[in-house]
């Protein structure tokens, strides 16, 4: 079992020179295996030099990440069938930027936040007073919004840092409320319409399309269109379609992927990409 001193220590052999003494370091590490991740974690809080941090969660990654991939790979061979397991697939993949992650404690705040709207959307009987009482609640009483400072940054693609920080991407903005839709029995789906993920409320009597990134504005179809072929993309009906569970998935490992391009970490992208591999097998 190691101690907090031996990780101190092996952290910072992991600097030096000598290659012998490196490949000594990661053997060691990948003998003591998922044992070290809780004390990597601890050291990772306690320091304020953004390169330590950076080192202990590389290894922390490198650590957790089979074991991440199995779960990933076993959920996936099941069928991402349905919004909960969408929502499992998510807090699995927040584990590639958390290691660490306790998934329930996520579950449990979407609860709660289902919990604090239900009673004024319940006495609601008008649909899209229902609809327009659950966007408000997320992006004016939650304060969601997107990350309009630092929009390509990892972050904004795991589930559990975008709860907590209340920042997001379209797609990761929408899961939110979809998420909470689910847990109150209400029609929103996602659309993987190119460049801008976008939310679609289905009422029996209307449908409706809802910017995320933008506090949850309704948008019309023209406005859409307009904005595709602002983007050199011609628009054509599929890009309108409701997205299955698994594309949203893939959508977002592909984000994730830009997004480790921009900082340049390949090791991060390898990985991504096994998980993008397994993930576009089921498509």
């Amino acid at each position: 079992m190691a101690t907090r001193s031996e990780i101190e220590s092996l952290l910072v052999l992991l600097d030096d020179p000598d290659p012998f003494i490196q490949e000594s370091v990661n053997s060691r590490f990948n003998e003591l295996g998922e044992n070290a991740v809780p004390l990597l974690d601890e050291l990772r809080a306690d320091t304020s030099d953004p390169e330590e941090k950076e080192r202990a969660g590389n290894i922390m990654h490198r650590l957790t990440f089979e074991t991440l991939k199995a779960d990933f790979s076993d959920l996936l061979e099941q069928g991402v069938k349905n919004r909960k397991m969408l929502e499992e697939a998510m807090l699995i993949l927040s584990r590639f930027g958390n290691p660490t992650l306790r998934s329930s404690q996520i579950t449990k705040k979407l609860d709660h936040y289902a919990e604090m709207v239900e009673p004024t959307i319940r006495y609601r009987l008008d649909e899209r007073r229902k609809m327009k009482q659950l966007v408000k609640f997320v992006f004016e009483d939650l304060n969601f919004s997107g990350d309009t400072e630092d929009y390509h940054n990892p972050a904004n693609c795991f589930l559990d840092q975008v709860i907590n920080r209340r920042k997001g991407l379209p797609i990761t903005l929408s899961m939110v409320v979809m998420f909470l839709a689910r847990r109150l029995e209400m029609p929103f789906f996602g659309v993987n319409m190119p460049i801008h993920f976008m939310l679609n409320y289905v009422g029996d009597k209307e449908e409706v399309l809802i910017d995320p990134y933008d506090n949850g504005a309704v948008v019309t179809y023209d406005q859409c269109y307009f904005f595709l072929k602002k983007n050199n993309i011609e628009p054509r009906p599929e890009h309108f379609k409701i997205a299955s569970d698994l594309e949203i998935v893939t959508r977002c490992i592909r984000n994730l992927i830009h997004s480790y391009e921009r900082q340049e970490k390949p090791d991060r992208i390898e990985h991504l990409k096994e998980l993008l591999s397994i993930a576009e097998a089921y498509e």
